[in-house]
């Protein structure tokens, strides 16, 4: 009994007594089954993530491109005869209408060689009637055998040389009329004027034309993009569907958003299709135009710039944060029926309304992860809980 020697047993003989060796046998089997129970792993319970049907609805397919803004003219005004600039009709960004007067080069220099030029005319005017009466004079009198052949032959290229020197004296008058019409310096067209290069007093257009200003019209405006190949065909395409000619382009509708601007704001259309590919790039030049009011669009900007092809009613669409990407290209990640997770590859289309429509590689009856993605692995299960009704609109990662 040296295992039970200590002050409460000696001091309770009674309850010494009532403790027998079966007794602590049965506490000692006790004690060695709880020690070697072992401990067995429960795993956690799969992930909840929340999936989602693809979307149908009517979709209309654009062919998309990036393009950029150019003038639909743009001229410089130069000096196109010599003098000194004598007035500046406008301010520096001005915006004109045709006709409008810009640069005055002193005129009375121009004025004075058109007076000679008209002097010079009547004198001609005056010698040829002179040669023609001769001329009448003498073929009369040769008729009446009182004038010989010769003297007819004289009066005939005097009167030929008279109308001769008739007529360059009126190109001379011609001429000086434009020399004097070009002291104006008018607008070509409608458009905006950019700063003046030259100042009053200037000495300009001496042995060659004078850079005076350039002017710009903006409107409207021309939008310059490139299309693949595919893209072409698939333009000509339904161009020939809608009954479309090469001469009715301008019934193709174009869409144009600027780069700071949501969707496509500007409406235009087709103005011209280049007759043939670019030889190093693949790809075809093409043109739009545009209604530009209030110069919103200036050349030079970058454009987005979408053509409308052909409209799908059973498009699917999924939200745009459920496409994933690697170097195999894009995916999405569905549930199966045993609710294990599925890497499917897919080719995407345009953004509608938030949401990225799968051109291939999608049913309609497919389970895509729509949130929790960051939980769903490929090949591991999960917990997929129903997407509210707005899910599609609202998904977004954990």
């Amino acid at each position: 009994m040296r295992y039970f020697q200590n002050a409460s047993f000696q001091s309770s003989p009674a309850i010494a007594k009532r403790i027998s060796f079966p007794g602590l046998g049965a506490l000692g089997l006790l004690v060695l089954v709880g020690c070697n129970q072992e401990n067995t792993y429960v795993p956690p319970p799969p992930p909840k993530v929340v999936v989602a049907p693809p979307t149908q609805k009517t979709v209309t397919h654009y062919l998309e491109a990036t393009g950029n803004a150019s003038a639909i003219n743009t001229a410089n005004l130069v000096a196109r005869i010599a003098g000194f600039v004598e007035g500046i009709n406008y301010k520096d960004g001005a915006q004109v209408k045709t006709g409008t007067p810009l640069f005055t080069i002193e005129p009375e220099t121009y004025q004075l060689a058109l007076q000679s030029a008209q002097a010079s005319e009547s004198s001609a005017d005056a010698n040829y009637a002179q040669q023609l009466a001769n001329y009448k004079r003498q073929a009369s009198l040769q008729g009446q055998s009182f004038a010989s052949q010769a003297t007819l032959d004289q009066a005939t290229a005097a009167r030929d040389s008279a109308i001769s020197a008739q007529q360059q004296a009126q190109a001379s008058v011609a001429q000086a009329q434009l020399n004097l019409g070009y002291t104006s310096v008018k607008a070509p067209f409608d458009g905006i004027v950019t700063a003046r290069q030259v100042s009053l007093g200037d000495y300009v257009g001496n042995g060659s034309p004078t850079p005076l200003a350039t002017i710009v019209q903006l409107d409207p405006i021309y939008v310059n993009f490139n299309v693949s190949e595919t893209d072409v065909l698939n333009v000509r395409a339904n161009m020939k569907r809608r009954g479309i000619t090469i001469q009715d382009l301008r019934k193709i509708p174009v869409e144009v958003g600027l780069q700071n601007e949501n969707g496509y704001p500007h409406k235009g259309g087709l103005d011209y299709i280049a007759p043939n590919l670019t030889a190093n790039t693949g790809t075809l030049a093409v043109r739009a135009v545009l209604d530009n009011p209030g110069n919103t669009i200036l050349p030079g900007y970058f454009t987005r710039v979408r053509i409308p092809l052909t409209e799908d009613a059973n498009s699917l669409l999924v939200p745009d944060v459920a496409v994933g990407s690697d170097q195999g290209g894009r995916y999405l990640l569905l549930v199966n029926k045993d609710n294990v997770v599925e890497e499917r590859k897919v080719e995407v289309g345009q953004l509608v309304d938030g949401m990225r429509l799968i051109s291939s590689g999608l049913k309609p009856d497919d389970r895509v992860v729509v949130d929790g993605i960051l939980r769903a692995v490929p090949g591991q299960k999960v917990d997929p809980q129903a997407a509210p009704e707005d899910a599609n609109t609202k998904a977004s990662q954990p």
